[in-house]
């Protein structure tokens, strides 16, 4: 008697092709391509940094010279003191100028705009969405073509030459209510304020203790946008200022600059300044950007 083994099944063979060399040539010049640009961006922005600081410890030889990147000579403290002493120590008094207009001037234009970006996003009213097309109008418009009618209307109300005729414009940015319509539109719940109102919130009390916190990713980035752009102004100043002790730093810069053809000594002045003058820029984003990697609504509505 014979004893039939089973018949093992059969394992269905899959046809796969043979792995081409050429496959994966086009993913790797592509990844050798997005990091060859990311080298290139970065060599962009890290060297001209660079360059300046080791250009603001030259004195005006070596910088005339193009021995700005030479480790040999340091002469980094003698230029701080005869920045912080020429013409009786104004850049002091430009570097305060240019917090005051953009430290304070992008803290209350940030405010304002997450104010206004709530309001278009929380509120019905007639011509809501006209009136927001007009401020998306304002985006278009280039500031350079604002700087004639703002000086003429500062002329009529004769602010012209004060610290108001900067300010004040400062105060305005149209991208940053849009900015902060769209930060409230992912940020704040409708069910979130319909349970403080049912909590007998009212509607400045909402907006103060939950519109604005949930908004502080939106708040800290309208106020960074708005900080880089009025520290950086220099148009504006230039056609409402003549007195030197209302310029911001780039404007006073600047006027050093223009007199370095007849007095070289101001160059190592103008380089070293203009490393003080990137400074405040630089802490601004490390110190704030952590506020941008999350909201406060995670986990907020289940």
């Amino acid at each position: 008697m014979s004893v039939l083994a089973p018949e093992r099944p059969e394992r269905p063979t899959t046809s796969r092709s043979a792995p081409t060399p050429g496959r994966r040539r086009p993913r790797a010049l592509s990844r050798g391509a997005v990091n060859a640009a990311l080298v290139l961006a970065t060599a962009y922005t890290l060297l001209p940094l660079g360059w300046l600081l080791t250009a603001s410890a030259k004195n005006t030889g070596d910088l005339l010279g193009g021995r700005t990147l030479s480790p040999s000579t340091w002469h980094l403290g003698e230029n701080l003191r005869h920045l912080f002493t020429t013409d009786d120590g104004v850049y002091l008094r430009w570097y305060l100028n240019s917090l005051l207009y953009a430290g304070l001037g992008a803290l209350l234009c940030a405010l304002v705009c997450v104010a206004a970006g709530y309001a278009f996003h929380v509120y019905s009213f007639p011509g809501k969405e006209k009136l927001f097309g007009l401020v998306l109008l304002g985006v278009l418009v280039p500031a350079t073509a604002l700087a004639l009618p703002m000086y003429l209307l500062a002329s009529d109300l004769g602010v012209v030459n004060s610290f108001w005729s900067v300010f004040v414009p400062s105060l305005v940015n149209p991208f940053g209510v849009y900015l902060a319509r769209v930060f409230c539109e992912g940020y704040v719940p409708a069910e979130v304020l319909e349970a403080a109102r049912l909590d007998g919130a009212s509607e400045l009390r909402a907006f103060r203790s939950i519109g604005l916190r949930m908004m502080a990713p939106g708040f800290v980035t309208v106020f960074l946008f708005q900080f880089t752009a009025v520290w950086n102004n220099f148009f504006l100043p230039l056609v409402m200022l003549s007195d030197s002790r209302l310029f911001p730093v780039s404007l006073g810069l600047y006027g050093w600059n223009s007199q370095t053809h007849a007095f070289p000594e101001y160059y190592p002045l103008v380089v070293t300044g203009s490393l003080l003058a990137v400074l405040p820029l630089v802490a601004a984003f490390v110190l704030l950007q952590r506020h941008w990697k999350a909201g406060m609504t995670a986990g907020s509505v289940k």
